[in-house]
């Protein structure tokens, strides 16, 4: 079938563009419905952490199988029936009245959602030359960060005119409307059939025992899916607790972190490519960024309400550049094996972004239950989550310079 470019962004990159939307706005939607939600029900910090966490879990270990379903059956079906998962997720979330129950319907959405982003890498490779793979990435990410931005004020402002439930039954349908149109809107084209299953294994294992990708992997852990926990969850409660803001400020300021990572991944869409014809190494703009969004967790834990307006849009713009580390994971690895090298990081990640989140809300709920403050319960959180972030990020330099 011959498509032209402009059917090809209407029919294969719009329906997947809504998709990633979908992902983030579910991912860091708690940040503003969960005080909503300990409110009603009742949560304590670490039933909240461990409730939004489940998302993370599920869509973490959904990962390694991902990569052999998308060789298999095509991005296309793969997406569209895991969709539905989610749209069930999203109904189950708006219904239930216990943790359980909410928890359930976190970790469907999270499973649902999980091959948004991989998929699409997925289908731009087998449709789009691969010089213009750089400037898809970004756009697919900048996507996801309009749907963070809608979990920001839009989200707070939609509250005010509908209960929590409301909203998440209306995520379910628009979930549903989105897997409709990548069923039969987006095209498939046909490939050679993948490796089998051993195989596929042994690439796996190939991908677990390189010393180049555990250079990487205590980064995705700490730093990406840190970011990804605080940014869910942590950073509303660390903003109400700490600096004593209401939900409308903290509203604003979660825009503005969405709107910092928006640029940040439409940057790299633009100029990646061109920063490396003029030989700047990826790498330096990846440890450059690391190391800033260290500095700037550094100055929020140690001198809260001193630069916050500003420090927490660096650490957004930060991460939307921790995402340089998939391509230098993958570029190591023969073609055969970058998107299992890719979803293996990515399992690291919402690891990371599962075990802090959780565990962030464990520590505080420990630490107030044996007579600590709130505030110094959080800060002390904050500089667990800030010291394993310094070593992962010594870990990568020193091991570079050994290399």
């Amino acid at each position: 079938m011959a498509l032209d470019n402009r059917q090809l962004w209407l029919r294969l990159f719009l329906p997947f563009a809504a998709g990633y939307f979908l992902s983030y706005l579910y991912r860091t939607a708690n940040a503003v419905i969960g005080p909503v939600l300990a409110r009603d029900l009742g949560l304590g910090d670490n039933a909240l952490g461990l409730l939004t966490s489940t998302y993370f879990l599920a869509f973490g270990a959904a990962q390694l199988p991902l990569g052999m379903l998308l060789d298999r059956f095509g991005p296309r079906r793969v997406e569209a029936a895991l969709l539905l998962i989610a749209a069930a997720g999203a109904a189950t979330f708006a219904t239930s009245d216990t943790l359980a129950g909410l928890a359930v319907g976190r970790a469907l959405i999270g499973l649902g959602v999980s091959a948004c982003l991989m998929a699409s890498f997925k289908a731009f490779s087998q449709w789009f030359p691969p010089e213009r793979q750089a400037s898809l990435t970004g756009w697919i990410m900048a996507s996801g960060g309009l749907g963070a931005l809608a979990a920001s004020k839009p989200l707070e402002l939609a509250l005010g005119f509908a209960g929590w439930r409301e909203i998440m039954l209306a995520l379910a349908v628009t979930t549903l409307l989105v897997a409709t149109a990548l069923w039969w809107f987006v095209p498939d084209k046909e490939s050679a059939k993948g490796a089998g299953f051993a195989e596929q294994l042994a690439g796996v294992r190939q991908v677990f025992t390189s010393r180049h990708f555990w250079r990487y992997a205590p980064m995705g852990f700490w730093m990406t899916g840190g970011f990804m926990a605080v940014q869910g969850l942590w950073a509303t409660r660390w903003m109400s607790v700490i600096e004593h803001l209401d939900r409308t400020a903290i509203a604003v300021r979660l825009t503005w972190i969405s709107g910092t990572m928006l640029a940040g991944f439409l940057f790299m869409g633009f100029f990646a490519a061109a920063l490396v014809r003029r030989g700047i190494k990826l790498e330096r703009v990846y440890l450059g960024a690391m190391l800033a969004a260290i500095v700037s967790l550094a100055g929020l834990t140690l001198f809260p309400g001193r630069g916050s307006d500003w420090l927490w849009p660096v650490l957004g713009a930060c991460f939307s550049l921790s995402n340089i580390a998939y391509s230098l994971v993958a570029q190591t690895f023969p073609p055969a094996l970058s998107g299992r090298a890719n979803t293996a990081l990515n399992l690291l990640v919402f690891a990371g972004a599962f075990g802090l989140q959780w565990g962030f809300g464990a520590l505080v709920d420990l630490l107030q239950a044996t007579g600590w403050a709130a505030d110094s319960a959080f800060r002390t959180g904050f500089l667990t989550l800030l010291g394993g972030q310094i070593a992962a990020f010594a870990w990568l330099f020193v091991s570079g310079r050994r290399r």
